[in-house]
């Protein structure tokens, strides 16, 4: 059974198309600059690439150069899209409506479009996308959405509500609601398995750390809490993003700069974080590289990073009353040596211990990095989120 993965921005379309019977990725791809001017790049399993400028003034276009790179190019991988079983796409925001993966209608669809306020850069160009979708692949093939925010509908209202008044979370949907649970759901089961045990039977710490960053208590296989908010904004520093400030401190900076409320927003969200304190740029490497050589604002950030998610643990421990297991995933959790050696030092008090050489000699590779007297297990856990939604997709169609 094959299913096709979709993951669409406002610009962009990025795909996978992957076969259910041994999970194996047959080919996958981007259709980028959509509305601008249009460029895909789609590689096989094999190595044949498709590399060109296309014209994508709307994401359907996008779909149709997408089916004629799966099924005509010279990096072709199916003879038809009558071979595909179904399609799978992710939805950033599904914000209390939508607590599960569920198949597409043209009422979903809408519903996904009205949260657009909730998420104005993503939830509007899923469905474009989706409605696009529809357009170009067989009407017979059964279509799944799977949503970043439907993990954490398990977080208790304690957790998620904030200290506004209660009008603006009934009028307004104004709560946390967190982020990246795809790839946090897919983490804490694959790290379950790894040491043999029910997820159902774990207390974890899982720690996403990439551009974008989250960190989320798991109690048995279900979030509890997390660090992302109303909006992907929140928690610890980011590439680009402030992470938590204090709201007084958003209305000062503001008013020093003359700064509208979405330009404010836009400052957080784009000019601040590992970019802003550092002045070197958003990317961990960069970063760690300049802090190497003895950039102080770059050293700065990072010890800013490694010291806020270390508070994360800590806070989740007290929530879950323990925690048997930390994970670290993403391009940060997954290659930086520095912040996993950073994050696990200094927590005697947990009992924790890492193998330190092991840990600056693996990269991406699901690894036990914890020694043997360490109260806690630490590991890496690669996320694959484009697995997970491919199996959400099987098992929805399947019932």
């Amino acid at each position: 059974m094959i299913i096709l993965v979709v993951n669409a921005g406002s610009s962009s379309l990025k795909y996978q198309l992957i076969d259910m019977d041994d999970e194996s990725v047959l080919a996958k791809g981007n259709c980028d600059r959509i509305g601008i001017d249009g460029h895909i790049a789609h590689k096989a399993a094999d190595g044949r690439t498709l590399d060109e400028d296309c014209a994508f003034p709307t994401h359907t276009e996008a779909f149709m150069k997408l089916v004629e790179a799966l099924t005509k190019s010279d990096a072709k991988v199916i003879d038809s899209m009558d071979e595909i079983s179904a399609v799978g796409h992710r939805i950033v925001q599904g914000a209390d409506v939508f607590d599960k993966s569920v198949l597409v209608t043209d009422e979903v669809i809408d519903k996904i479009d009205e949260l657009r306020e909730l998420a104005p850069v993503h939830n509007h160009a899923h469905a474009l996308a989706l409605r696009a979708c529809k357009s170009v692949i067989p009407a017979n093939v059964p279509q799944v959405v799977v949503f970043d925010t439907a993990f954490h509908q398990t977080m208790p209202a304690k957790a998620f509500m904030f200290g506004l008044p209660y009008e603006d979370y009934e009028n307004y949907h104004v709560r946390k609601y967190g982020f990246h649970g795809t790839s946090h759901r897919f983490v804490s089961k694959a790290l379950a398995e790894a040491m043999g045990k029910n997820v159902e039977d774990l207390k974890i710490v899982s720690c996403h750390l990439g551009n974008g960053s989250s960190i989320t208590a798991v109690d048995c296989g279900k979030s509890v809490d997390t660090s992302m908010g109303f909006t992907p904004l929140d928690g610890v520093v980011m590439g680009t993003r402030t992470g938590a400030v204090d709201p007084s401190a958003v209305t000062f900076v503001a008013d020093k700069h003359g700064f509208t409320p979405s330009e404010m927003s836009e400052y957080m969200n784009k000019k601040s974080g590992f970019l802003g304190v550092s002045g070197v740029g958003s990317d961990n490497r960069d970063v760690q590289s300049a802090a190497n050589e003895g950039n102080k604002r770059a050293q700065l950030v990072s010890d800013m990073l490694v010291y806020e998610i270390k508070k994360y643990i800590g806070s989740y421990a007290a929530a879950m009353n323990g925690v048997d297991a930390i994970l670290f995933t993403g391009g940060i959790g997954e290659n930086s040596w520095e912040v996993r050696e950073g994050v696990c030092t200094d927590m005697e008090y947990f009992g924790i211990k890492i193998d330190k050489e092991l840990n600056k000699s693996v990269r991406g590779k699901l690894t036990k990095l914890s020694t043997p007297d360490s109260k806690i297990e630490v590991w890496i856990v690669p996320t694959n989120e484009e697995l997970l939604i491919a199996r959400d997709t099987l098992e929805l169609i399947s019932k």
